[in-house]
């Protein structure tokens, strides 16, 4: 999709320098993942509290068995 925006100079050379990114299209791409990425996760929190587990719950065990 393209799109035209105007972005802040001084916020996208910050960011470049800190995600390495090349291209300003990279840096928007990857800020957009980022962006999905911890809504997503924001929203798995939404459960907490809400899932019971077993007391004798054991991870590591059922890691080993595979």
């Amino acid at each position: 999709m393209r799109t035209n925006i105007v972005l802040d100079d001084e916020l996208v050379e910050e960011a470049m320098k800190i995600s390495g990114a090349r291209t300003k299209r990279e840096l928007i791409a990857d800020a957009l993942r980022e962006y999905v990425k911890t809504r997503k996760r924001m929203n798995l929190m939404d459960l907490d509290g809400k899932v019971d587990f077993s007391e004798n719950y054991d991870y590591k065990s059922l890691r080993e068995e595979q």
